[in-house]
């Protein structure tokens, strides 16, 4: 069973390796562990439903509670603290027509909507917000079938509901696959993809999903939405695009259909490590801006780099690795570059290639394969340490942006020394250190991992979270990077909208919005604030 107030199963547990454990606490002292609530003190907290009964909803508080909250630090600090607003019940409806009906019993009843995927959002997508009226979730978990596959066009039709998992593996079952894996694959859906404008770790060669989302079906306040399966069409503005990222505002997505891929012929992943951030950054940039075939390029920082390999363990083989890295005069400031690609055996050959070719000019070195094998068998596994470092007194929480090439230096050096000086005048550190993990020929995307310490309150760890959040925002803002790169908006990023959309783009919104959701039902206050 899923943990209700962490990341992943409860029965799945990632340690945090000695080295690490005792950087952290160099860097940030000791951590301050708080109490957290147990599941029935949470229960005890959940009020009765205000919702008529409805056979399709279930009002059990377990269940509420469940569906209460995503996995943004304040989604975690109010559910350790026992904090949690639970919705007033929760539906799983199997059909088209059970969401239809839903709706319509919302309504009647005069409840607010939230559409629920896999829980997984990391920008309040499922915080209920002040209201007076009853909240009723839409979970579509059980919508979850392949509906259609056009083998000739490439074309996949499923229920929005269906997880990762299970998407790729009926895909590759038929040869095909998607290709979308975002770090949140395990649980998130092809619903929450769409709706919030996923990117998965190998969007180099796959594409975003909007590169995938053909056509689908909305079940709105007004009525169903069907957006047709066409190639590139001229007939005015694509309406696909009102749907993408709209978070739940216009309805709920039940239908979707996906460009897929035959599966490649072969898969490669190679590793690099370049004298310092910049000479890596050279050097990922030609790669990308040369077209080659490629399905990832993922750069980490010095930082970044000097933390993989701590928390790697097996320090006997890390240190004979710093020792043949050093050698070829490779130092503290070396940055490690994973490449992947796939596709037939002639192109991938061709591609690697090239990029030995392209590395070698800006002083890379190939370490091969088995550190980026690594990478890639540990990348879902990685979320779990959320639960490890809280349990040790540590809030750890992520950010990420996309800026223009010549930026790109400074976004980093910006986000950072923003997030390592927000906690300065109360005495604490924070420890950030970054990557860039999506590229484009025009510019890149910066993630940022930051770590600080927890304390006792959990109303002071909220503060403390805000502060770091609105300074790293802002320098982004100030570097005319984009509030989101691949995470949503939700409720964290609302405020720093408006500088990227202008007042007259959030107006265009609300009238798109007001048109389908007259009253205001579906997902409020998300994306952009209510009037």
């Amino acid at each position: 069973m899923r943990r209700w107030n962490g990341w992943g199963e409860a029965t799945v547990e990632v340690p945090l390796p000695s080295i690490a454990r005792m950087f952290l606490e160099e860097q940030l002292g000791p951590g301050i562990l708080p109490r957290d609530c147990t599941l029935e003190e949470a229960l005890a907290g959940v009020p009765p439903s205000r919702l008529p009964p409805n056979p399709l909803i279930q009002t059990d508080p377990e269940i509420r509670l469940r569906h209460a909250v995503g996995q943004g630090l304040p989604d975690w600090i109010a559910a350790r603290s026992g904090r949690i607003q639970a919705p007033d019940g929760v539906a799983f409806p199997e059909t088209n027509e059970e969401v239809r009906a839903l709706l319509t019993y919302a309504e009647a009843v005069g409840a607010r909507v939230v559409p629920y995927g896999g829980g997984t959002s990391v920008v309040g997508h499922l915080r209920l917000l002040p209201d007076p009226r009853p909240a009723l979730v839409i979970d579509l978990s059980r919508m979850n079938r392949l509906l259609a596959l056009d083998r000739v066009s490439a074309l996949a039709t499923f229920q929005a509901g269906i997880r990762g998992p299970d998407l790729e593996a009926i895909l590759r079952a038929h040869g095909f696959t998607l290709g979308h894996y975002p770090q949140s694959f395990e649980y998130s859906t092809l619903g929450g993809w769409i709706m919030t404008r996923s990117v998965g770790q190998f969007a180099l060669g796959y594409g975003r999903i909007e590169d995938m989302f053909v056509g689908g079906r909305l079940e709105t306040p007004k009525g169903p939405w069907i957006l047709p399966v066409l190639p590139p069409s001229a007939a005015g503005p694509d309406l696909r695009h009102l749907v993408l990222g709209s978070e739940g505002r216009l309805g709920i997505l039940t239908e979707a259909t996906l460009r897929v891929r035959p599966l490649p012929e072969v898969e490669t992943l190679q590793t690099f490590f370049f004298p310092d951030f910049a000479h890596g950054l050279a050097a990922m940039r030609e790669m990308v801006q040369a077209g080659l075939p490629l399905t990832m390029l993922r750069l980490s920082t010095p930082e970044e780099t000097r933390m993989t390999l701590r928390l790697a363990g097996r320090e006997r083989v890390i240190r004979l690795l710093e020792g043949w890295l050093r050698l070829r005069g490779l130092g503290e400031n070396r940055s490690m570059l994973l490449v992947a690609a796939a596709g037939t055996r002639r192109v991938v050959h061709a591609a690697v290639a090239e990029v030995h070719h392209i590395a070698a000019r800006y002083r890379g070195r190939s370490l091969g394969s088995r550190l980026a094998r690594e990478w890639l068998r540990q990348r879902f596994r990685s979320p779990y340490l959320r639960n490890t470092l809280w349990e040790l007194g540590y809030a750890v929480d992520t950010l990420e942006t996309a800026v223009i090439w010549t930026r790109v230096p400074r976004m980093v050096t910006a986000i950072e020394e923003a997030l390592r000086h927000g906690l300065e005048d109360e005495g604490e550190r924070v420890y950030a250190f970054s990557h860039i993990s999506h590229v484009y020929p025009h510019g890149a995307n910066v993630y940022t991992t930051f770590i600080f310490r927890l304390t006792p309150d959990p109303e002071e760890n909220l503060k403390r979270w805000h502060r770091l959040k609105h300074a790293a925002s802002e320098a982004i803002l100030r570097l005319g990077g984009t509030i989101s790169h691949q995470h949503g908006v939700g409720v964290d990023h609302q405020p720093y909208l408006e500088a990227e959309k202008g007042a007259l783009g959030l107006a265009i919104l609300r009238t798109i919005f007001q048109a389908v959701d007259p009253h205001g039902q579906m997902n409020p206050g998300k994306l952009i604030a209510e009037m």
